[in-house]
């Protein structure tokens, strides 16, 4: 019973990671602790060797956008949060500029809207025809 003199305290579990092998649990073997062990040892082993395939194929992307040599450059105003955005991949190493980080970003946009893209050179080429239709009524008024 608790009272403004007496509180009761409340005890908290212990936070128990699925990975901490515990040494005074004794519903587990030797042998199963070994087990888990040497599976928790063959994980852990890998992380750096796909850590370096995770940072190779990102390198890959990188260089393949940054060998496309960009023709043109353009002025862009960008938000304060996107600024950080750029300047952090800059800073880790990513790109060698904001720039390059930039037009990266935009490609990759570009890439991910195909579908927009493609509707809006179908309205193009609509509004083309529609253009030289008016040009072929205005000529044929003139003659």
């Amino acid at each position: 019973m608790s009272s403004p003199y007496h509180k009761e305290e409340h005890s908290t579990p212990e936070r128990v990671d699925d990975l901490m092998l515990r040494d005074d649990d004794p519903e587990s073997t030797s042998e199963e602790h070994n087990r888990t062990a040497s599976s928790v040892r063959d994980i852990a082993s890998r992380i750096p060797e796909s850590l370096s395939a995770i940072g190779r194929d990102i390198s890959r992307t990188i260089e393949k956008a940054i060998s496309a040599k960009d023709d043109y450059v353009v002025a862009v105003k960008v938000s304060p949060e996107a600024q950080d955005k750029l300047e952090a991949l800059v800073q880790a190493g990513v790109f060698r500029s904001r720039a390059e980080a930039a037009g990266f970003l935009i490609e990759e946009g570009i890439k991910t809207q195909s579908a927009l893209f493609e509707r809006v050179r179908q309205k193009l080429a609509e509004i083309e025809r529609l253009r030289a239709e008016l040009r072929g009524l205005i000529a044929d008024k003139m003659v």
